[in-house]
């Protein structure tokens, strides 16, 4: 009798640090919530981590797709679940930061959200399929000029990342073209390689695939500096346009009501994810750098993107329509 109550009493301490850990995440299955079709880098990312976590916390990680209205219609919906953990937003620039600064949203994405973690910062892809005529960035302004309102642009959605960089782009070359939104980079991708329209500012998580296989040609990278996955590739400053930039970026976020300590422990695991090998390499090859760190750390940079594209899109006079 005295040795079996020692090995329970063994057995429970050494549950113990388990039991505190479980506490502290969801009870039953989590969705990952994203806001664009199938087949972009939101999705891309969404699913590469969660099937990471679907082991490490041994239950079902389901991401689900809700596209339309550039990842707001998303966004919405999570800020409303219930503060469990069980729901769980892949959150995007386009619906954090953007769309907001450009037209009314039914949620306010500086007070509604629980930063989890930044999953990384990528550059878009000026893209084209293989049989346009321009394939540098000095011969697509040329044609542009030539073409004024004819040159067809594919993009997220209206008010999305790449519509974005598409607006910074006519600005700054002084060209019109025509902006084609989608339900995401998925449903854009198809009809730029079947040459339904001509080119693309898309995320290097999407086009990366396209790129690879030779169906879509790249042009330019829109970071400062070249990533390593793409060392051929001149940026837009080295084309011509110094102070270029225009990011996507992706991280998690569950609704304001989720306890902070249950967000904590999600970024620590999510942190682990994002170091291993594997899905380094997936995060490298699409360009995603800077992820990682603490939950104040995607915090404090949501909020500085909302202020920095609020401030473009006021200066710039862009409209949700255009």
């Amino acid at each position: 009798m005295q040795r079996r109550t020692l090995v329970t009493a063994g057995a429970a301490t050494l549950a113990f640090p388990s039991l505190l850990l479980a506490q502290n995440l969801p009870n039953g299955p989590v969705r990952i919530i994203v806001g664009f079709a199938p087949g972009g880098g939101t999705d891309i990312l969404a699913r590469v981590i969660g099937q990471k976590l679907a082991v490490m916390w041994n239950t079902q990680v389901i991401v689900e797709n809700r596209a339309g209205a550039s990842g707001t219609i998303a966004a919405d919906y999570v800020a409303k679940q219930p503060g469990d953990g069980a729901t769980l937003l892949m959150a995007h620039i386009n619906s954090q930061a953007i769309t907001p600064a450009l037209q009314k949203v039914n949620y306010d994405p500086a007070k509604d959200f629980q930063p989890v973690v930044l999953v990384g910062v990528t550059p878009n892809l000026l893209i084209c399929n293989e049989n346009q005529p321009a394939k540098t960035v000095k011969d697509l302004v040329e044609l542009c000029r030539a073409n004024p309102g004819k040159i067809s642009f594919g993009s997220a959605g209206t008010g999305s990342a790449q519509h974005l960089a598409l607006e910074m782009f006519m600005l700054a070359a002084k060209v019109k073209a025509i902006h084609v939104p989608y339900k995401g980079s998925g449903p854009m991708l198809t009809d730029l390689i079947g040459g339904t329209i001509q080119y693309s500012f898309d995320t290097m998580t999407a086009a990366t695939p396209h790129v690879k296989s030779g169906k879509a040609i790249a042009i330019a990278q829109t970071r400062q500096q070249r990533v390593p996955a793409y060392a051929n590739v001149p940026t837009m400053a080295e084309s011509g346009f110094p102070g270029f930039e225009a990011t996507t970026w992706y991280g998690l976020a569950g609704p304001a009501k989720m306890p902070l300590a249950m967000a904590k422990r999600m970024n620590e695991d999510i942190n682990k994810v994002m170091l291993m090998p594997d899905v380094m390499e997936r995060l490298a090859a699409s360009g995603a750098q800077d992820g990682g760190g603490s939950t104040e750390k995607f915090g404090d940079f949501m909020q500085a993107e909302q202020v920095k594209w609020a401030k473009i899109i006021k200066d710039g006079g862009v409209k949700a329509d255009s």
